[in-house]
């Protein structure tokens, strides 16, 4: 297995406050107008999944296998040509700010390695930063 990580973006809410919105993933529907239409053709979600068709990966779900509150939301992926997880973890940044990281873990062929190390690196930079800006 291969681990990936984003960035670290600093979010001006409390970690009880973004946890509790990331965690219930019917919260993000907003986001769906915020999602490149080039890079995004559906998009839907509901408590414990996500669903987007992604050009050229195609349909894939994300499905929350653990929540552990308030720090952590950990997500199997169904669907995708190839195997991974992701996490989604907050830890707090004082008493009213909080910090966010997006890391995934899959399992990548020598091949496929060259060819998906930077796109899925740029996935995890894009998802930390929509997640990062919503209203908490």
């Amino acid at each position: 297995m291969t681990q990936y990580e984003s960035s670290t973006f600093r979010i001006p809410y409390s970690q009880d406050r973004v946890f509790a919105k990331i965690e219930d993933l019917s919260n993000l529907e907003a986001l769906k107008e915020k999602l490149p239409a080039d890079k995004v053709k559906e998009f839907a979600c509901d408590r414990d999944s996500v669903t987007a068709d992604v050009p050229p990966v195609g349909k894939v779900t994300l499905r929350v296998v653990e929540r552990e509150t308030p720090k952590c939301v950990k997500f199997e992926a169904e669907n995708s040509p190839l195997p991974f997880n992701l996490w989604v973890q907050v830890v707090p940044d004082g008493d009213e700010a909080s910090k966010m990281r997006v890391v995934v873990k899959a399992e990548i062929n020598f091949m496929l390695k060259g060819m998906i190390e930077k796109p899925l690196k740029d996935a995890l930079e894009k998802i930390g930063d929509v997640l990062s800006k919503i209203p908490y």
